[in-house]
């Protein structure tokens, strides 16, 4: 079974009428007629006089009918050159905020496609008041605090920013299409947009997983299209064409433009023109010298498209380029298009009917790169029409195109709702000064905006339906903000010390407005707080209600023999981590105070101190036993008071040790340290022994001297 459709190529310089038929899953050109608009009817693609082009539509209509009967339904295109582009970003300050979150990122695309459409008015001043469809964006970059970065999900920092792309078809290209069409009694049976048309017909959707650029060269515009990940990802338009290098024939060789252009049209397939001049000088030139002539113009018109197609995807690159259109045909055209955007020369190529998939032809009819577009209208606008979808957005009825699968983001755009009012309002902040330094403490955020589809909740990402009905409700307003002390203020302002071995914490000193105050305070705008975590040993000891620091490491001095001896070990002392240090000293977290109280020392102890011999010691073996013999070095006096070793001394006493004289020690001291005597029953003499030799009792002896009193018992006769 066969169908035959109808589609017109409404363009800047003609009209061209298509009769196809769709054979199966195949498509046929049956047949195909052009004509030229008389008056400047199209500037840019857009229709400026709708009689003008509606009377050049009616002749094509009439042609076709006379050979294939009525014709009541047509399938037209928006020019590609019709689309606008901006580039806008939208930035979101994430302080204090918890992390973003995928809606997040959707609403923030969102508020970056409003700037883009505000940007775009703003430009186009003659524009001002139309209404724009956005056809698609694109996100060139996802930024955290000034730096590129590949996903902003779950990223915290201080500023997140997305910079995107956006495309927009005035409203009022599609109304003068639908007024030309009904003057010249025809019904709009599909509609789409030209780069569209193209890439359907060349790019099966298989393929749009590549990032491959489309370029239709027209007369006056180049129509950029470029794919990717499965999608047409931006569109864009360059005001230089074929007509450039037309002009530069005209000015290079004095031609009339209708001249230039078919000399032009030769070039590619004759290797010798033939100029004829306004002058009437008729020359044959070869093809060769001439395009040499124009390779500014062509390398110029490269450039430009090269650059164009590098702002669209994002400042790369594409894999591949595909040129259609008259103006593909101009010489060199790939070459300069592949080494402005550093391709090699098999990845930019020409395109023309032969590409087309399942597509055959009437013997007559050219298989020119020109007839691309045309065709792949007809078969776009009636495989992947766009249609009008109608829906209703907070109660109010919008319109859109389905440009392409839509979302709530394209209906939000279309009922000028503004980012901003997806999330609640923030709480009002709080300015506070926190030694000397001004602290600003944010509100509550506000709840977002939850949004239903058919009271079912959605994402802004969620595909809508014609009918569907979409609600927002609004999000809560944030608290104002509110703060404690301690909300400011992180563990390290408290301190945890020690002393002897008890763990204490320090609490800092806090000041509100002068006002001692604590942690748990509720500040005001404006309060002015001062807190200092200096504590000193002296205010610690006070805090846990120790005695004063001055009560330690206070001096304790004696005089011996009237010298005056600082006497450290006695005093009461105060060490941090070991070191002694004064009152004053600023403790830090973890310190260890060590209080040791004062020592009332004897006699004795003093000495110890000094490190003093009191004794006159003589160790020696007396009947083979140890035995020491000792005597006091001096007579001991306090404050003139003669004392024993074990009298406890006072800061400040005297005291004198006055040395006794004595004779050597003889063998008889030793009988003043032992208990050894006589047997009772010994009857006998005896004799004493110095070291194995006979000594007396006043013999004097010395340490280590063996000494032993040898019995002679009487012998009987």
């Amino acid at each position: 079974m066969t169908e035959k459709l109808f589609a017109l190529d409404i363009g800047t310089r003609s009209v061209v009428g298509i009769i196809l038929e769709q054979i199966d899953e195949g498509y046929h050109v049956v047949d195909l007629i052009s004509k030229e608009h008389k008056e400047r009817a199209m500037v840019d693609g857009q229709i400026h006089n709708v009689v003008y082009v509606a009377n050049v539509i009616s002749q094509v209509k009439a042609e076709l009918e006379e050979r294939h009967g009525p014709l009541t339904k047509v399938s037209v295109a928006a020019a590609g050159r019709s689309l606008k582009t901006e580039q806008a970003s939208s930035k979101l300050s994430i302080q204090h905020r918890p992390a973003l979150t995928e809606t997040d990122i959707d609403r923030l695309e969102l508020a970056a496609v409003q700037e883009a459409q505000a940007k775009l008015l703003e430009h186009k001043e003659d524009l001002k008041g139309s209404h724009y469809y956005c056809v698609g964006y694109s996100v060139l970059y996802y930024r955290l605090d000034g730096e590129e970065i590949g996903s902003l999900i779950d990223q915290q920092g201080t500023e997140a920013s997305i910079e995107v792309i956006a495309t927009f078809l005035p409203r009022v290209v599609v109304e003068s299409l639908i007024a030309a069409l009904k003057r010249a009694n025809l019904e709009m049976d599909g509609l789409t947009l030209e780069p569209i048309a193209a890439i359907n017909a060349l790019i099966p959707p298989s393929m749009r997983r590549l990032n491959v650029a489309l370029v239709d060269i027209g007369a006056g515009t180049s129509d950029i299209a470029i794919t990717d990940q499965s999608t047409v990802i931006a569109y864009g338009m360059v005001p230089t064409a074929g007509d450039e290098i037309t002009e530069a024939l005209s000015d290079h060789y004095l031609l009339d433009f209708p001249v230039a252009e078919t000399v032009k049209r030769e070039l590619s397939v004759s290797e010798h023109v033939t100029i004829t001049d306004i002058l009437g000088f008729e020359q044959q030139i070869h093809s060769t010298e001439v395009i040499s002539h124009i390779q500014g113009a062509i390398q110029h018109l490269s450039t430009n498209i090269a650059q164009e197609i590098k702002r669209l995807n994002s400042g790369q690159s594409p894999k591949a380029v595909l040129l259609i259109g008259g103006g593909s045909l101009t010489p060199n055209i790939t070459k300069e298009i592949s080494l402005a955007l550093d391709l090699p020369d098999q990845r930019v190529a020409v395109r023309d009917l032969n590409a087309i998939q399942n597509l055959t032809r009437e013997n007559h009819i050219p298989a020119t790169p020109e007839l691309v577009t045309p065709i792949g209208i007809a078969i776009a606008a009636q495989n992947t029409p766009i249609k009008y979808m109608s829906l209703t957005v907070n109660e109010q009825v919008v319109r859109l195109f389905e440009l392409k699968e839509m979302t709530v983001t394209d209906a939000l755009l279309a009922a000028n709702i503004v980012a901003s009012k997806l999330y609640g309002k923030p709480g009002l902040a709080m300015s506070v000064q926190l030694n000397g330094q001004t602290i600003h403490i944010p509100g509550n955020l506000g709840s977002p905006t939850r949004i239903l589809i058919n009271g079912e909740e959605a994402s802004m990402k969620a595909t809508i339906e014609n009918g569907d009905f979409i609600e927002l409700i609004e999000g809560q307003d944030g608290k104002p903000a509110t703060a404690t002390i301690a909300d400011l203020l992180d563990e390290a302002s408290n301190k945890v010390i020690k002393v002897n071995d008890q763990t204490y914490t320090i609490s800092s000193t806090i000041l509100v407005n002068g006002v001692p105050a604590n942690k748990e305070t509720s500040l005001q705008e404006g309060d002015v707080i001062f807190v200092s975590t200096d504590t000193t040993v002296e205010e610690a000891l006070q805090q846990f209600g120790f005695e004063h620091s001055a009560h330690y490491n206070e001096p304790t001095y004696y005089y011996l023999n009237d010298q005056k001896l600082n006497m450290t070990a006695f005093q009461a002392q105060l060490t941090v981590n070991g070191l002694t240090v004064q009152g004053h000293h600023i403790l830090q977290d973890g310190d260890h105070i060590l209080l040791q109280e004062a020592i009332k020392p004897t006699v004795e102890d003093f000495t110890k101190q000094l490190n003093m011999t009191l004794l006159d010691q003589c160790q020696l073996t007396f009947q083979h036993e140890e035995i020491v013999l000792q005597r006091p070095l001096y007579n001991i006096y306090v404050n003139g008071q003669e004392c024993s070793l074990d009298t406890i001394l006072s800061i400040g006493d005297r005291i004198q040790f006055v040395q006794i004289e004595y004779s050597q020690w003889t063998f008889q001291d030793v009988f003043k340290y032992t208990n050894w005597s006589l047997p009772r029953d010994f009857k006998g003499t005896f004799e004493l022994l110095r070291n194995g030799e006979k000594a007396q009792f006043d013999a004097p002896v010395f340490g280590g001297d063996t000494l032993n009193l040898q019995l002679i018992p009487t012998t009987l006769v």
